[in-house]
């Protein structure tokens, strides 16, 4: 990246070589969160290149389940959050890919026409609404530990914790209850869990099920006659 940062630079005119100058010398943009680590994109170059040049590329892509081989046609990169995505043509159809899941990339020779009407900004606007539209939700009651509320929050997001409904019941330690709406229902469970003991799922059983499932394999794995009665924690540095 700093070697193509020179080689932009060196190109430009006087004029505008002074200006990007400053803008680099002032403005910095680190698009990775606090503790955590950036995903690994091997392939990121070659995807570049090919989109530079307006070349079409074969990978090998992992979907989860399987890897698939595609042809595609790259149109634009965009990095959001810190993760890189592809928007490429693959048989006639936009899709967007996760760079990280590239398993192999090859550059092929021969070149495409890039579609005159494309405008990624607007695509991946106009994708991205359809994705957080059409995602899979499920609704989830907890009970909660009042001091760790701002760590749920930090889980799930300011977004779904604004939107979240206090539901008043009787509660015998006096947590509170809530409702909220979290989007891709199989990867609720994991992400709950890890409030531990500050926080109870009531509804819906198969979440509140997978939840415990989860936390016995855990006494399972240490084996439960490893397991004090009680651990307290070392003391956190600043």
């Amino acid at each position: 990246m700093a070697a193509a940062r020179l080689k932009v630079l060196a190109a430009l005119p006087p004029e505008l070589r002074n200006r990007a100058s400053r803008l680099v010398e002032r403005f910095h943009l680190d698009a990775t969160g606090w503790f955590r680590e950036s995903e690994p994109v091997p392939h990121l170059a070659t995807l570049s290149e090919a989109v530079w040049e307006t070349r079409r590329v074969e990978i090998s892509y992992d979907r989860g389940d399987r890897s698939v081989g595609r042809t595609l046609e790259p149109l634009g990169l965009v990095i959001k959050a810190g993760v890189w995505y592809l928007v490429a043509v693959s048989e006639g159809q936009f899709r967007t890919y996760r760079v990280s899941r590239v398993l192999e990339a090859r550059l092929l020779d021969d070149q495409f026409s890039r579609p005159d009407d494309f405008d990624l900004s607007g695509f991946w606007t106009e994708s991205s609404a359809a994705y957080e539209r059409d995602a899979p939700r499920v609704d989830v009651i907890v009970r909660v530990d009042p001091e760790r509320i701002a760590r749920l929050t930090g889980l799930i997001g300011e977004r779904a914790m604004s939107a979240a409904e206090r539901i008043e019941e009787p509660d015998p330690e006096g947590w509170p209850h809530f409702r909220f709406r979290l989007e891709w229902p199989t990867e609720v469970p994991p992400i709950l869990f890890a409030m531990g003991g500050d926080l109870e799922v009531l509804s819906p059983p198969e979440v509140r099920s997978r939840v415990v499932a989860t936390a016995v394999g855990v006494a399972q794995r240490y084996g439960a006659a490893e397991i004090p009665p009680a651990i307290s924690p070392p003391p956190l540095s600043a």
